[in-house]
């Protein structure tokens, strides 16, 4: 009987973290101290956000891999994102690891999307090591959030020696680490001597042939497809003759025709690879994330790697306006159905479907910020498309509708506390928890369904003047809540094509709020602005002031128009209703009504108030 061993080469570790506790600045300062950068070279900060999108939002999206050397043991580090929505790239990343570190802000404590990635980390049995990080700051509460963390890890069910974890102090600004909140620290010496010592290093069976479980994919424009992930069993040389085991279907022949493997940031060649190395393989183009590479002698497949479903489906179409194609190069239902199959392939949490139309598609994931993301991805690569509301995806069972339910925390000032309630509680929100430490804060929990958060976000930061902290997580699916507005207020619909005036925006601005400014091109049906009642009203902001004999020198040009917020994706996402959308272009994001004609619009009115009655 074969013996499984640890190969003590390599360690493979994932860090956790909430967005903003100081992540990927600590990953940049273990770059610079196992040696990775020469003497006096250049580095650029946050180094693992590579994406622009990352760079500018400060937050991970994808999940990467990098390594550091220390002691001649290869430290394998994996960058998880910190925000639910990117559920997708947690579950294969976490695939990847024997370890994991939690990072956590000394002053906020864990937070929700902490809570969630932990949750996985601790599912798989991983090696858990806690840091708490910003001990500097005037806040610190190191103390009392290591009491937040025992209690995070008795509520998420761990087991007696999961709560026996090794801990460290951290500024990871400065680049220090210690054993405890007081002293001062010199480097991170002891955090990489900690991995070493307490994450065990790959188990694996030397009596197995060769096996790799595909937890990423890549492109290269002179190598194809490359597969990325962790080697499970077995040895590996390039030009080896192996095969990949497909979800459903035979196995597909592959010749490996370059093998290489993460050097610091970089991948390099490499003529072999052990059990636990990450490896990057190049030679095949049919395979998917969960995919095995196994030899041709013995194909056996390992467990796939299992995402939580959707929750939330959106319609991608084309631009159907009257300003479609003047601003994006890449317009043709083809080349978006292409680009949206592309990302299911490397975002294992995104589903595409075919709609009724060939113009059209259902795209599915985790929720409305994962939909922003991809959709802001797309338009930077120069697509225009069109865009509807996020919508919830229910389920049925015995006949009961079910819908997905959200744990909701909320970090405010106790004097926003009432306007936050009653406006969470309108949307069919039950409070479940409030805890409040004395110092003007107070931190409330609430289940709530994911259709109340669907455009909520922006409300609340005006309600709390924008010092308020709003976070969740799926809890599962429950009963439906019943309906409810999700907007109090019209839109401002165009009546017909042209340029925005001054003088016509100046008049309707007692109207309601304008999202165009003079000199923008409008189509009728396009949304102008957001009317005060409840109602949609025709609208002609292109009109202009009638002339007479009457006239004072430079009188009618002093027009001044309130100023106009940029419009966003994530707030034109929120505001749109059920028969509207949103049109995305490289350069603009406008908001239009689904049908453009205001004739049409008022005969299907007209027949619905008709069938009401």
């Amino acid at each position: 009987m074969s013996s499984r061993i640890n190969n003590q080469k390599v360690r493979n570790i994932a860090i956790i973290a909430h967005v903003d506790h100081g992540k990927t600045t600590l990953v940049d300062a273990m770059f610079k101290q196992s040696g990775l950068f020469r003497e006096g070279q250049s580095v650029d900060e946050r180094i693992m956000d590579s994406m622009d999108l990352e760079r500018e939002r400060g937050i991970t999206i994808a999940a990467k891999n990098c390594s550091v050397t220390w002691k001649g043991v290869k430290i394998n580090i994996i960058d998880t994102p910190g925000h639910a929505d990117f559920g997708g790239e947690v579950e294969r990343s976490l695939s990847m690891a024997d370890g994991a570190i939690l990072l956590v802000d000394a002053s906020e404590g864990p937070l929700p999307q902490t809570r969630f990635v932990l949750k996985k980390a601790l599912e798989q049995r991983l090696a858990l090591m806690v840091v708490i990080n910003k001990v500097d700051r005037q806040d610190a509460r190191p103390d009392e959030v290591l009491d937040e963390i025992y209690d995070l890890f008795i509520d998420l069910d761990a087991r007696e020696d999961q709560l026996d974890f090794p801990l460290l102090y951290a500024v990871g600004r400065d680049g220090i680490a210690m054993k405890t909140a007081e002293e001062r620290g010199e480097n991170l010496h002891i955090l990489l001597d900690m991995i070493i010592e307490k994450v065990p290093g790959p188990v694996h069976d030397p009596a197995e042939p060769f096996q790799m479980l595909v937890s990423d994919l890549s492109y290269s424009d002179y190598l194809g497809r490359l597969a990325i992930g962790r080697v499970h069993h077995g040895k590996v040389r390039s030009n080896d003759v192996l095969v990949c085991l497909p979800e459903n279907g035979k196995p597909i022949p592959l010749k490996l025709t370059k093998l290489q493997t993460y050097d610091g940031l970089k991948v390099t060649p490499t003529e072999t690879c052990e059990p636990g190395d990450i490896v990057v393989i190049a030679g095949i183009e049919d395979v998917h994330i969960g995919d095995t590479i196994c030899t041709r002698e013995s194909p056996k497949a390992l467990p796939r790697i299992t995402v939580d479903e959707p929750t939330v489906a959106m319609k991608f179409g084309i631009n159907t306006s009257p300003l479609a194609g003047t601003e994006g190069k890449l317009v043709q239902a083809g080349k978006i159905r292409e680009r949206l199959f592309k990302e299911t392939l490397l975002n294992v949490a995104i589903q595409v479907e075919e709609s009724e139309t060939r113009e059209s598609f259902i795209v599915k994931g985790r929720g409305e910020f994962q939909m922003a993301i991809l959709v802001e991805q797309m338009r930077r690569e120069g697509f225009e498309l069109s865009v509807g509301r996020p919508e919830v995806i229910f389920k049925h069972e015995n006949g009961t509708r079910l819908e997905p339910i959200e744990h909701l925390y909320v970090d405010c000032d106790e004097a926003f506390m009432g306007i936050v309630t009653e406006k969470l509680s309108s949307r069919k929100a039950r409070m479940t928890n409030m805890v409040n430490h004395g110092t003007g804060r107070v931190r409330l929990e609430f289940s709530v369904p994911s259709r109340s958060l669907i455009g909520y976000r922006d409300e609340f930061l005006t309600d709390t003047k924008g010092t308020g902290l709003m976070n969740s997580y799926l809890e599962g699916y429950g009963e439906y809540r019943g309906d409810f507005p999700s907007r109090y207020t019209g839109s401002l619909v165009a009546d017909r094509a042209g340029k925005a005036v001054a003088y016509g925006l100046f008049n309707l601005e007692p109207r309601g709020r304008i999202f165009v400014v003079p000199g923008d091109a409008i189509y009728e049906g396009m949304i102008i602005g957001e009317h005060n009642r409840d109602n949609d009203i025709n609208v002609n902001p292109a009109k202009e002031k009638k002339l007479t004999n009457m006239r004072a020198s430079g009188k009618d040009e002093a027009v001044i128009l309130t100023p106009v917020k940029p419009m966003t994706l994530e707030f034109a996402l929120n505001f749109i209703k059920d028969d509207e959308m949103v049109e995305v272009t490289p350069k603009s994001i406008r908001l239009r009504k689904q049908q453009l004609s205001a004739l049409v619009r008022h005969r299907e009115d007209g027949r619905k108030k008709k069938a009401d009655a």
